[in-house]
C-alpha cells in the first residue's frame, strides 16, 4: 500500500466514523482518534461485507456500500461508548 492509499483511508474511515457517530443518537464519550479508528475499521468490514454480497462493485455511487460501513461504524461506536460510559 502507497502512501496515497493510507492518507485516503484515514480520510474515508474519518468521513465514515463521523456519519456513524451523526447516526448515533445522543452524546458519544469517546475522541476523535476512537472514531477515526472505528471509522477505518468499518470502512473495511463494510468492503468485504458489500464484496460478499456482490454489491461492492457497480455502474454509479455505491450507495448500499456506503450504508452497510456507516451502519458498521454505527454499531461500534455505540459498543465502544458503551464500554467507556460502564467504566467510569
Amino acid at each position: 500500500m502507497e502512501i496515497s492509499g493510507i492518507i485516503s483511508a484515514i480520510v474515508i474511515g474519518l468521513i465514515i466514523g463521523l456519519l456513524g457517530r451523526l447516526v448515533v443518537p445522543g452524546r458519544q464519550h469517546i475522541g476523535i482518534l476512537w472514531t477515526l479508528v472505528v471509522g477505518i475499521v468499518a470502512a473495511l468490514l463494510g468492503s468485504a461485507v458489500a464484496a460478499g454480497f456482490g454489491v461492492a462493485d457497480t455502474k454509479g455511487p455505491d450507495w448500499i456500500e456506503w450504508f452497510i460501513q456507516i451502519g458498521l461504524a454505527a454499531l461500534g461506536i455505540a459498543a465502544l461508548d458503551r464500554r467507556t460510559r460502564a467504566r467510569r
